[in-house]
């Protein structure tokens, strides 16, 4: 394959992707290029791209720097925006059959909250004036999303100094009524936990940490919110409960019980995150836990009985807190999705309920 058909071969295949809807385009090394469309991975006919038309890619896209740290660390990040596809992330990487690329296409425009039919107690986090508010689920969920969306109704409806600090930087905000600073790690600044020390002297109101990857940087959240400010991050978990213990077990066995007091203290609320594949048509519905930390949940966390916090989630409907499981059972009930997708995206397929017969 000669490099210009390979250019055209990489540039129909992203036009492609935008057009047919897909979250992610994967190519390179010796397998053929596939599109994530609806959560499945749809592999493509055609040959593998060769690896020199996808380094001259990578360096169009990221820059000449990007090859470099693709040579001295095996992968490299960045984002852009493109005629083809519009604004996108992409993380290349080194493996066995040579050097693999993934672009996650992003929306064209900054999400309101309103388009993604998430729970309406979560437009109250934008209002919040200080504490702890954390996005959870597996990748691809709609952190980012919908972390985008609360800026931006932050952004609509407040005066206040908003900073993100992103690895990399998927959305950007025109400022509306806030002013908002963009961060980005290893362009802008070193690690999430340096980043947030420094941030805490610009006189910020709102900080968002793209995610809490290690025990400074949640120390620094923790210490953030602590101090005033409100502060919104991410973390790869499945529920509130295993929220709480990451946080908690990712420090000494001695600091643990200050910890649970801190978090108790700041938490404002978790929300878990599923994305499933729509009933009808294309594109995929959000479902969502939410937990609200009432008096009774920090005594949970305080005490270290997060085991017990399902049961508030339960109990906690008229707080606005709701299950995943609740979430999908009213999905599946207005036809939204099917019962099997709804049971495919829980760690509890049988708390999922299909409505009775001849229920609307």
């Amino acid at each position: 394959m000669t490099p210009d058909l390979a250019a055209i071969r990489i540039g129909e295949l992203l036009c492609n992707a935008r057009v047919r809807g897909a979250s992610d385009i994967h190519f390179g090394g010796a397998e053929r290029p596939a599109l994530r469309i609806d959560g499945r991975l749809i592999v493509l006919e055609g040959e593998p791209l060769p690896e020199a038309a996808i380094l001259t890619f990578l360096q169009s896209r990221l820059g000449a720097g990007a090859l470099a740290r693709l040579t001295e660390r095996g992968t490299a990040d960045g984002a852009s925006r493109s005629a083809d596809i519009g604004p996108h992330r992409i993380h290349a990487y080194r493996q066995l059959g040579g050097v693999r690329v993934v672009i996650r296409l992003l929306a064209d425009a900054v999400p309101q909250l309103s388009q993604l039919g998430l729970p309406p107690v979560i437009a109250s986090f934008a209002r919040a004036p200080l504490g702890l508010v954390l996005f959870t689920g597996p990748t691809g969920s709609g952190k980012t999303t919908a972390l985008a969306a609360l800026i931006d109704a932050i952004n609509r409806t407040s005066e206040r100094t908003v900073i993100t600090i992103e690895d990399p930087i998927e959305y950007v905000h025109t400022p509306i009524r806030s002013a908002i600073s963009h961060c980005q790690l290893g362009r802008d600044v070193i690690d999430y936990a340096e980043a947030l020390r420094g941030m805490l002297r610009a006189d910020p109101d709102v900080i968002l940490v793209g995610e809490m990857r290690d025990r400074e940087t949640m120390a620094a959240a923790l210490t953030a919110a602590e101090t005033g400010h409100l502060v919104f991050s991410t973390l790869h978990t499945n529920d509130a409960a295993q929220t709480m213990d990451r946080i908690i077990d990712s420090f000494a066995s001695e600091a643990q019980s200050q910890i649970r007091a801190q978090v108790a203290a700041v938490l404002l609320a978790t929300v878990g995150l599923r994305l499933i594949p729509r009933a009808v048509g294309t594109g995929r519905r959000a479902a969502a836990e939410v937990l609200i930390a009432t008096d009774g949940v920090r005594t949970m966390i305080r005490e270290g009985k997060t085991h017990q916090l399902r049961n508030a989630i339960v109990t906690g409907r008229s707080a606005g807190m709701q299950t995943l499981e609740a979430h999908l059972s009213e999905l599946v009930a207005r036809r939204e999705i099917t019962l099997e997708a709804a049971q495919a995206a829980s760690s509890r397929p049988h708390d999922v309920r299909e409505p009775a017969r001849g229920a609307a």
